[in-house]
């Protein structure tokens, strides 16, 4: 474990959200929480295509997602902010939950925005071994030091575009609670921060929770992660 950056203090990756929700009840004025979410399900996600940063709106299954975890937050303790990229999935999501929430504000962050993914963006994922074989190596494996070719910005860009954008929003709301919807890439990015073994992370699922606490320090703690407990009464898992 690192302690430096980025440390998990509870639940390790459970994809059903067998441990449930780590929201502290009262927030300390030394920490912002955030609540870090993936946008609900596309029409591109549920066929297995490669979206990256092309702007493609949720399905009914999406919205019907992002509805339920609405609903959950909710009855959580009190958000002060919705923060979410600029793409329409995430952007659609995040107006959701701020409307289960109370109707509260939505802020929109390019920073948050998925990485584009070069040659591989509008590809179906059976696609990509015949048209792109060296790509496709590199994106079974997770090997974070290649970059995909195309791509818009290195790895070292997409990381310091990520992780300063989460801190940015940490530091704006010390002893707040605010939720961030982004993308599975970028979350992924975020919990990588401190995990050298990438197996560790797993599939981020749509409309997952990720809990992290920022302090003054830049220390990042993981308080929760790949939470969809409050899917498991629908038929979206």
């Amino acid at each position: 474990m690192r302690t430096l950056n980025l440390s998990l203090s509870l639940n390790p990756f459970a994809p059903h959200g067998a441990r449930g929700s780590a929201l502290t009840r009262c927030v300390d004025s030394d920490y912002a929480e955030i609540i870090v979410v993936r946008h609900g399900e596309t029409v591109w996600n549920a066929e297995g295509r490669i979206q990256g940063n092309l702007d493609v709106e949720l399905n009914d299954a999406g919205r019907q997602q992002a509805a339920a975890l609405g609903d959950r937050l909710s009855k959580d303790p009190k958000i002060s902010l919705v923060y979410s990229s600029d793409l329409s999935r995430a952007y659609e999501t995040a107006q959701i939950i701020a409307s289960r929430c109370g109707g509260l504000k939505v802020v929109t962050d390019p920073d948050l925005r998925e990485r584009h993914k070069g040659v591989l963006q509008g590809l179906v994922y059976h696609e990509i071994p015949k048209l792109y074989p060296e790509a496709h190596q590199t994106f079974l494996s997770g090997d974070m030091s290649n970059d995909f070719p195309g791509a818009e910005e290195s790895l070292d860009q997409h990381h310091q575009r990520c992780t300063s954008s989460l801190q940015r929003i940490g530091d704006k709301h010390k002893g707040e609670r605010v939720v961030a919807v982004t993308h599975g890439g970028v979350i992924e990015t975020l919990l990588r921060k401190g995990y050298p073994n990438d197996d560790f992370i797993g599939k981020v699922a749509n409309t997952s929770i990720h809990i992290f606490h920022l302090y003054d320090d830049e220390k990042w703690t993981v308080k929760s992660l790949g939470d969809v407990s409050h899917l498991n009464q629908t038929d979206f898992l």
